[in-house]
């Protein structure tokens, strides 16, 4: 009985799917024009959203580091390098792959960040290299 009343549901959804099938065909042979314009309407809006956005949104200011904090701390670039990799939340292997380097190097130089910034663990040493203005 089941089977049966499921045979009958498949058939009438397929009927009213064709169905609806020919009245979309009917209405886009009828409407192609309109639908046509609008089509090219939509795709200028857009565009025109995407380059007012670019126009009317100031340039960000140059961010550079804080140099006089990076000196006085001895941060070299390399480090700095890795800090700000740091910063964007990368793992050790993210950072090597991305410097070229060891997984046991950047462990060095996170160290080496550790005692600069005299920090102990990474998030502190991001929130304190950004109250000092070396990371965003």
């Amino acid at each position: 009985m089941h089977a049966r009343v499921l045979i009958y549901g498949a058939l009438l959804a397929a009927g009213a799917l064709a169905l609806q099938v020919l009245d979309y065909q009917r209405f886009a042979l009828g409407h192609f024009g309109e639908i046509y314009a609008f089509l090219i309407a939509a795709s200028f809006l857009a565009l025109g959203v995407a380059v007012g956005l670019r126009i009317a949104s100031p340039p960000a200011p140059p961010f550079d580091g804080n140099p006089k904090a990076v000196a006085a701390l001895g941060i070299s670039a390399r480090e700095l390098e890795v800090l700000e990799l740091i910063a964007t939340g990368r793992t050790t292997q993210e950072i090597a792959d991305r410097l070229g380097l060891s997984p046991n190097t950047v462990k060095t130089h996170v160290n080496r960040l550790f005692e600069k910034l005299e920090a102990s663990k990474r998030i502190e040493a991001v929130q304190k290299a950004r109250e000092l203005g070396i990371v965003r």
